[in-house]
């Protein structure tokens, strides 16, 4: 497999380069930075383009992701990055990287998922476990985001989210971006994944939004 491999440390890429070329990989080339690499994956076009996230930052790095699968369709994403954070994890997923493998895999590890690449399969590691998602929702959102999460959920749309939460459209769809911004999510429906893998801490079930507002318990109203 023709490899790309994208470190922001050379020696550490230049040393896996090395080690994978032992394996029978070819890699043709080890960028530093995000704007290195997607330039050295547009002229290379190799199979396969193997990048850590943190380069220096998972921004940078799913920037660098972003641009890849646009312009380079045909080259395979390998990510590594540190999974306990659900946000970056998502992130990978929605991006469509063809595998994920933490940054504390072994070389044959990171060699098997690159040969399940090769075979047409996808890798990834196990995302950071549920209870740390739960977190993130119940801490990160104020009350009122919390409460139109739930709602998302619940499947209502804007105007009635607005309607019964005595706010304009346009706050409510503030809120939403709040929402999006804090969950790392890139839509409404990626957003309600989240929290529905994150089990709504704290949160009413759907079915209790979709009663009438007389029969339902009381939800958050500051």
């Amino acid at each position: 497999m023709r490899l790309v491999i994208c470190d922001s440390n050379r020696i550490l890429g230049e040393a896996l380069g090395a080690v994978l070329r032992a394996r029978d990989h070819e890699v043709v080339a080890v960028a530093c930075d995000a704007d290195d690499c997607v330039t050295t994956v547009t002229t290379c076009k190799p199979d396969a383009c193997l990048l850590d996230v943190h380069i220096p930052e998972p921004e940078d790095g799913f920037r660098a992701v972003r641009e890849i699968r646009t312009l380079c369709p045909g080259t395979a994403v390998l990510v590594l990055s540190d999974l306990g954070e659900w946000r970056t994890y998502s992130q990978a997923r929605t991006l469509g990287v063809a595998a994920l493998v933490g940054r504390d895999r072994s070389v044959d590890q990171v060699t098997a998922a690159l040969d399940a690449i090769i075979d047409g399969e996808g890798v990834f590691d196990p995302g950071p476990p549920r209870e740390s998602l739960s977190t993130a929702v119940s801490a990160g959102l104020t009350p009122r985001e919390a409460e139109v999460l739930r709602r998302m959920v619940a499947g209502q749309d804007s105007q009635r989210m607005a309607s019964e939460m005595n706010v304009t459209v346009s706050t409510l769809r503030s809120y939403v971006k709040s929402i999006l911004a804090k969950l790392g999510a890139h839509t409404r429906l990626e957003a309600v994944a989240l929290a529905s893998r994150a089990g709504l801490p704290d949160a009413a079930p759907a079915a209790e939004l979709l009663r009438p507002p007389a029969e339902r318990g009381p939800l958050h109203s500051t």
